[in-house]
């Protein structure tokens, strides 16, 4: 469409086969072959380069010729120009009069002249939008809409570099009509959440697909959505900062919320299901909060999400490395037990990715599968033949896919109101933990159970007699030399102080982390399923092991565990109760009523210890771990070992706490292995010397020993170590 701009008073310049229309008379279905329109130009826009190194300009011109009604409200038209067209009207139309030709798509006469000119800027009135009725659109027609969702997809990534999603909409003529949506941005798209929504679209055209009428976005498609509840708010959901609305709008909402509620078609359109209520074999819609989320692979990525309400099946656990873990790790047992993992696939994985802990979710044509037992990646899952597992295929069958929900939606607002119950009562609870519950106050920290607060320091317990050194001269000494330093605590690792508690082997000089929970329950589970019959050994009598005083020899692994058992409790060897076939959670039940108790398993018609990982011995609230040497099983010692950043004004250095952590600290590693007390002891301790969110700089200084030697890393190459040594921490006296 060529764009005549002329001089004001140099006569007619119009080629004679074209005529004048007013722009009142145009309308998306009038035929403007060889017809023109004249009027001032009261907007131009910037021109835009595009990436293809082309351009893009709008502009707005209004009709100012007496001649034309004056009651007219469509007395504007919004032009678009592109390519180097625009880049000519750029240039060319900087202010003045325009008389714009807009005759059919065809070359542009011969003698088309462009001359600068001059003109006046106004404002042009903000234009009265007409809207369609589904059953009288045309193709070809670009059109503005009020509908219905009938049905939805979330946005999903297009072969090219947009976001596709489609919908079918209605109104009152009950035409049902679809619509695609492509846009590079995802907060482009409508934002629909549920079928029976009303959607509001400008700019898009009809066209004929499959046979039949659909809709598609034109240039300066907008979109604008509402709940479809009759009686709820009236509030838009849109990414665009300035929209159009007005009284007429919000009748046209009512209107067709009034007409949707009493039609029978909406009247199997179901909420979303709750945990509570979801039965295998299901696909449902789940409304819920986003906790945590990790990749599974490239193929598929955890999400653990929960909605207040308990499944009553036994869900699938799936196990996941922390590091790669977003979002909180652990959670106190009774919300653990609400929490549902789902594992989603293929082409939902990105969208996934750019989801952050917290949010509220709706996740569409979710499955549940009982007896899952394919998890991309993982193994010991695999042991959860008997448990219901959610998945997200991948794909947009039947709306599959995820949306992010606004806080201001009803259905949210509802969620929250049952978390928050849920929340209050676990906040109940969590004063009532028992000794059973200690590893999951453990992994919470850094804020201590009960919110005190301590002014901690470190004094040094060394005799050495020497002046303080900056961290710059400790960088700088050779090895084996101490050093008394005064420093501030930067940081530590790892900040789940759960972490720190390691197992040593005094014979190997290895290190190990502390098996957690969810691997002795997949042990457990593991050695359940073996039990069958077996012989005794003779000195089991009725359930209880009189241990002999003189051993029969190595040949059985688990003799030695009672050897050593006789070994570590200096003979006492009563109550010693030999398990088998029970859970892990049996197992903690048990210990509150008898002192040793062996977990065994059944094998090869014998009685034999489970895997090592698990613990050898269960004595009181206290785990013994092993390691298998050639005469039977090296017990592991507990220790604490943490990374300290310590910081003065000459350089920072990273010093381990480990040999003398229980002295640093006060407590035991065994200890803080099964005992509150401790734990928040070194919860305490540390939020004092590093306050989290604090200042750096307010930090409290600490009088440390340090010493330096010389350690192997993993590929072989020697380097200077440091450790904290000679020091304890000082606590306020009580008075």
């Amino acid at each position: 469409m060529p764009v005549h701009v002329l001089l004001e008073g140099t006569g007619p310049q119009i080629p004679a086969h074209l005529t004048r229309i007013p722009i009142s008379l145009i309308t998306t279905s009038t035929d403007v072959t060889d017809k023109i329109v004249k009027g001032k130009v009261v907007h131009k826009g910037p021109l835009v380069p595009l990436n293809n190194d082309s351009f893009i300009l709008k502009m707005v011109i209004q009709e100012e010729d007496s001649m034309l009604n004056s009651s007219s409200q469509n007395s504007s038209v919004n032009v678009v120009l592109f390519g180097s067209l625009a880049k000519n009207f750029s240039q060319s139309a900087n202010q003045g009069v325009l008389r714009p030709v807009l005759p059919n798509p065809r070359s542009p006469p011969a003698n088309e002249r462009r001359s600068p000119v001059s003109a006046e800027l106004s404002s042009a009135k903000a234009p009265k939008y007409t809207y369609a009725k589904l059953d009288s659109l045309k193709a070809g027609s670009v059109v503005n809409v009020y509908g219905v969702v009938v049905f939805f997809k979330q946005p999903f990534k297009s072969r090219g570099t947009d976001f596709c999603s489609s919908l079918k909409i209605t109104d009152h003529s009950n035409e049902k009509i679809g619509c695609t949506i492509f846009c590079e941005k995802l907060e482009d798209h409508p934002k629909i959440f549920r079928n029976g929504d009303i959607v509001r679209m400008h700019r898009v055209k009809a066209q004929v697909f499959n046979k039949s009428i659909t809709l598609v976005n034109t240039f300066g498609f907008s979109v604008v959505t509402f709940d479809g509840v009759k009686g709820a708010p009236v509030e838009p959901r849109t990414s665009s900062r300035s929209f159009h609305f007005d009284p007429d709008d919000q009748r046209t909402v009512e209107e067709l919320r009034s007409w949707a509620a009493s039609q029978a078609l909406f009247a199997s359109v179901t909420s979303t299901v709750p945990l509570s209520a979801v039965q295998p074999k299901a696909y449902f819609d789940l409304t819920c909060q986003l906790l945590a989320k990790a990749p599974v692979d490239t193929t598929c990525t955890l999400l653990r999400v929960w909605d207040g309400t308990r499944c009553p099946h036994t869900l699938l656990k799936v196990i996941v490395e922390p590091h790669v873990t977003e979002g909180q790790l652990s959670f106190s047992k009774e919300r653990e037990n609400l929490i549902a993992d789902v594992l989603v696939y293929d082409n939902h994985v990105e969208v996934a990715r750019k989801l952050k802990p917290g949010v509220f979710l709706r996740i569409y044509n979710l499955r549940a599968i009982a007896g899952s037992s394919t998890v991309p990646g993982l193994t010991r899952s695999q042991l959860q033949v008997d448990h219901l597992a959610f998945h997200l295929h991948g794909g947009t069958s039947y709306g599959r896919g995820i949306g992010i929900l606004p806080d201001n939606s009803p259905d949210v607002q509802e969620l929250k109101r049952v978390i928050e119950a849920f929340q209050e009562n676990d906040e109940e609870a969590l004063s009532e933990l028992n000794d059973s519950d200690l590893l999951e106050v453990w992994r919470t920290p850094p804020e201590s159970l009960d919110g005190e607060t301590l002014d901690c320091s470190t004094e040094r317990s060394c005799s050495h007699d020497m002046q303080k050194v900056t961290l710059s001269e400790v960088k700088r000494s050779g090895l084996g030399r101490v050093h008394h330093v005064r420093a501030q605590l930067k940081a530590y690792e790892p900040h789940r102080l759960h972490e720190a508690l390691k197992l040593y082997c005094s014979k190997c000089k290895s290190m190990q982390d502390v098996p957690d929970d969810e691997l002795l329950e997949s042990i457990f589970s593991e050695a359940s399923k073996d039990c069958g019959p077996c012989s005794p050994p003779p000195w089991v009598l009725s359930g209880q092991v009189s241990l002999p005083r003189h051993a029969p020899g190595p040949s059985n692994r688990a003799l030695t565990v009672y050897l050593l058992t006789q070994l570590m409790f200096e003979g006492k060897t009563k109550d010693v109760i030999l398990l088998m076939g029970s859970t892990l959670e049996e197992m903690c039940q048990l210990m509150a009523s008898y002192q040793n108790i062996i977990p065994v398993r059944a094998s090869g018609g014998h009685l034999s210890l489970f895997d090592l990982s698990a613990p050898f011995l269960f004595r009181g609230r206290k785990r013994y771990y092993g390691s298998e040497i050639t005469l039977g099983i090296q017990p592991l010692q507990f220790i604490l070992l943490m990374k300290l950043e310590l910081q003065d004004a000459t350089d920072t250095l990273d010093v381990f706490l480990w040999r003398h952590a229980e002295s640093f600290f006060g407590v035991s590693a065994e200890d803080a292995s099964a005992n509150q007390e401790a734990q928040n002891s070194i919860c305490q301790i540390m939020d004092s010397l590093c306050p989290p969110g604090g200042n750096v700089g307010q930090h409290p200084w600490l009088d440390l020993c340090l010493m330096a030697y010389q350690a192997e890393d993993d590929d072989g190459q020697t380097k200077t170590c440091y450790q904290v040594c000679h020091t304890t921490v000082v606590k306020p006296s009580s008075e």
